[in-house]
């Protein structure tokens, strides 16, 4: 009765608080994000964020109270505000394990799970100053109203209220990346610590992540898709234009204009031998004519990522040298996604891609002796990773884990031969990948990026008709 009357109150004052927010479109208030009130292009009515419903984050905690130990507490912050200059901060990027429990997108908050009380959401406290420079944020009223937290506080009382709830729990969590002073340099929380009663919420919360809903997945799949149809155009425009950094800028505005938030990463653009740095990001080089560019993209909807590369020449056509590395990474890339079902895992599917490029190369005559070593020096990498709101997701998951449906992986087969490779001179600075997003279903899997041209007859017809076509509509004006 006492939080039922808690609750009322806070609805009579998150009411009274859109009537009088000064940051507002028309007269729905935006506290911070969109709500279905304030952005109706882009979310129904009773969801939280795009795509997910108030219900499904519920059911999240729900799920996370029933893998905790009984009587234990689960401590989660917001991501820090990380500031490029003294007054300029980056654009800021939640922390996946709050974003996932609370579908809070801002920062300054503390949330705290328990089997005792539920949620309760220790909310920053805005002053007037900050309204004017940075609009309205969200509060202990939207805590209450919109994340459906239980009880919510100032975040300036958690210094009060928290030791006592810590002093009840027998066990404490917390997410260790986000892990602020706010609650660390509390004494309750130091003793804790000291007893051994202190561990990481990692474990807890990558095994809820790493199963996607079927609402998650419908956001994975458009945002596969807006980096699939946003990767299509920039190789279009790469014949033209053979710039790494145009490229880059192409490739993000083309996902931004379809909708995504942001780029998942920083695009990896790599010409010729730059395409053998395997998380090259200058980009800042002309692609000379008759190299291989390399491009690793993805893109951010609503929380979740893409991820995926594509490798072609900007020429429109393939050399036979690089015809004959291309193929076999495409064929490993096939083979590999074949793998790809229920009871698999990450490691069983890299072992098997290992054996068929280092087979591949010794055959092509890259590799000869103490073939094994030195593949590792030309591809030191896992076949793939999870992906979900994090673009590595879930990464206390082992790769032994048998795959389940709902997983998203993504396959990467891939050859990075540097300048200085002891090997013949015509596969030096060669750097060839191909990457593709994979969901596990029951039967097998689904290729969530399988609209983007991998073939090599595919991708030389795309380049050279759009140039052609592109130069008769120049000659015609």
């Amino acid at each position: 009765m006492k939080i039922l009357s808690r609750k009322l109150l806070h609805q009579l004052s998150f009411k009274q608080a859109i009537r009088r927010c000064t940051y507002s479109t028309g007269k729905v208030s935006d506290f911070g994000q969109p709500t279905s009130a304030s952005h109706p292009q882009l979310m129904k009515e009773g969801e939280i964020t795009p795509g997910i419903a108030t219900k499904e984050y519920i059911s999240r905690r729900k799920r996370l109270l029933e893998l905790l130990p009984e009587n234990s507490l689960a401590i989660i912050a917001a991501a820090p505000v990380k500031m490029m200059t003294d007054v300029v901060p980056y654009t800021f990027q939640q922390d996946a394990d709050y974003l996932y429990l609370t579908g809070c997108q801002q920062p300054g908050g503390v949330a705290v799970l328990s089997h005792e009380c539920g949620l309760c959401m220790f909310m920053p406290e805005p002053k007037p100053h900050d309204a004017v420079w940075q609009g309205q944020i969200a509060g202990v009223d939207a805590a209450l109203e919109m994340f459906k937290a239980e009880e919510a506080y100032p975040v300036s009382k958690l210094d009060k209220i928290l030791p006592n709830m810590i002093k009840r729990s027998s066990k404490l969590f917390h997410n260790k990346l986000t892990a602020t002073p706010t609650y660390t340099d509390l004494e309750t929380f130091q003793n804790a610590a000291h007893v051994g009663k202190v561990s990481d919420l990692s474990i807890f919360t990558h095994e809820l992540r790493w199963v996607k809903s079927p609402s998650e997945l419908k956001l994975m799949k458009e945002s596969a898709a807006i980096a699939c149809q946003a990767l299509l155009q920039t190789m279009l425009h790469s014949k033209t234009y053979p710039h790494e950094g145009m490229l880059s800028a192409k490739v993000e505005y083309e996902c931004r204009m379809r909708g995504a938030q942001r780029m998942a990463f920083n695009p990896v653009v790599g010409g010729g031998p730059n395409a053998s740095v395997i998380h090259y990001s200058r980009n800042d080089q002309k692609i000379k004519d008759g190299d291989l560019v390399l491009m690793d993209v993805g893109c951010e909807l609503h929380g979740y990522c893409s991820d995926l590369t594509r490798t072609w020449p900007p020429c429109g056509s393939f050399s036979s040298i690089q015809e004959e590395l291309y193929d076999l990474i495409l064929q490993t890339n096939k083979e590999c996604i074949r793998l790809c079902r229920p009871g698999a895992s990450i490691r069983q599917i890299h072992n098997y891609s290992v054996e068929l490029l280092c087979k591949g190369l010794k055959e092509i005559g890259i590799l000869k002796r103490d073939a094994f070593r030195l593949y590792h020096q030309l591809n030191p990498t896992s076949i793939g990773h999870y992906l979900g709101t994090d673009v590595h997701d879930s990464s206390m998951i082992s790769y032994d884990c048998p795959l389940k449906p709902g997983v998203v992986i993504t396959i990467e087969p891939g050859i990075y031969v540097p300048s200085s490779f002891d090997g013949s001179e015509r596969y030096q600075g060669t750097g060839i990948r191909i990457e593709d997003e994979v969901l596990i279903t029951e039967t097998g899997c689904e290729v969530l990026t399988g609209s983007m041209p991998k073939e090599i007859k595919h991708i030389e017809s795309l380049l050279n008709d759009y140039s052609y076509t592109k130069g008769m509509e120049a000659a015609t004006v």
